[in-house]
């Protein structure tokens, strides 16, 4: 899919003014508000327990400060470090994926009275690739256990095991999204009791691609209104100021697909409809938006993301807009 960049805010506004959302020019930005611990920040994941909001993200062992960095907050604004995940790489991580340097990408959820943070491991550009699965009984104070590898994927694969999302189908069916380039989004079921791929059910299904170079990953669902919404990335990231990726937005009445975009293109075929732009900040100052989560709270939807701040040398920076939707059900950044 081609889009003019000049033409995306006129799309995007238009359908919130068709919506009603109450959005306007002197709306307070919590972007505006964000400060303390926000970059580098890449692939942020979030899941609120109690008063306190957790996020998650992307770490390279050359930071230093443990793997899989975690930040907290009260309003989403204010954020300070807190401790990561892991000291080092698990052993297993790093038997599996050679060279592998970082954790990428994690996805946090709740089940079964446990926290559930997938994550991938793998090196740049190259598919032999690993999700595992870390679980703890709290946040507030987490006491983090290993579980292993949930999906693999290798050069003798067409898909690259890595960005995974995990959500709940309208009939109680666990699912983990995932992909990145290679031929595209991938989805497989898993058994919500352990959190590992279904024994009954082994069948890799197809969601989204784009053709060659195939840019297009970061997949993340959610149910609302009767609809799966299959948020993806387009184009590509961390090349800082120069980072071109962008997020669009697909629907299905069923989690399986086939997901189209709000002009009906199948995003099979490429289709998808543009939620977050680097035209659409006023400022000029964030390229890149990308690799969102969607925090779901009383109602109300907020897309956490990361950009590339083009004033601090294209650091990847915490985002965070509200999540309005329009008359004919399709999302709108705020």
């Amino acid at each position: 899919m081609r889009i003019r960049t000049a033409l995306i805010p006129v799309a995007l506004l238009a359908a919130a003014a068709a919506g009603g959302i109450g959005w306007s020019q002197s709306t307070p930005s919590l972007n505006a508000r964000m400060a303390g611990d926000i970059s580098p920040v890449h692939d942020p994941a979030i899941q609120k327990q109690g008063d306190t909001y957790y996020l998650f993200s992307t770490s390279q062992e050359h930071e230093g400060k443990g793997l899989i960095h975690v930040r907290t907050s009260k309003d989403l604004a204010n954020w300070t470090r807190a401790a990561p995940v892991f000291a080092a790489m698990p052993g297993w991580a790093r038997e599996a994926v050679p060279g592998t340097r970082g954790i990428w990408a994690p996805d946090i959820s709740r089940t079964g009275g446990e926290y559930r943070l997938y994550y991938s491991v793998s090196t740049f550009g190259k598919n032999r690739s690993a999700i595992g699965l870390a679980t703890s009984p709290s946040l507030e104070k987490p006491v983090w256990t290993d579980k292993g590898a949930v999906m693999r994927s290798d050069s003798r694969d067409d898909f690259n095991a890595i960005d995974p999302n995990v959500f709940d189908d309208a009939e109680g069916r666990q699912w983990m999204v995932f992909g990145s380039f290679w031929t595209g989004i991938k989805m497989v079921r898993l058994d919500p009791a352990t959190g590992m791929r279904s024994a009954e059910d082994g069948r890799i299904h197809s969601l989204a691609r784009r053709r060659s170079p195939g840019a297009v990953e970061a997949p993340f669902v959610i149910r609302r209104g009767g609809y799966y919404y299959l948020f993806v990335s387009f184009d590509f990231c961390c090349r800082g100021a120069k980072s071109s990726y962008y997020t669009v937005v697909g629907r299905s009445e069923a989690p399986t697909g086939p997901y189209r975009d709000r002009e009906g293109r199948d995003m099979m075929d490429g289709g998808g409809f543009p939620v977050l732009h680097a035209s659409l900040d006023d400022t000029g100052r964030f390229v890149g938006p990308g690799h969102p989560a969607i925090l779901a709270e009383s109602g109300r939807h907020f897309i956490v993301y990361h950009a590339y701040d083009v004033q601090k040398d294209g650091a990847p920076t915490l985002r965070i807009q509200p999540l309005g939707w329009s008359s004919d059900g399709w999302p709108v950044a705020l």
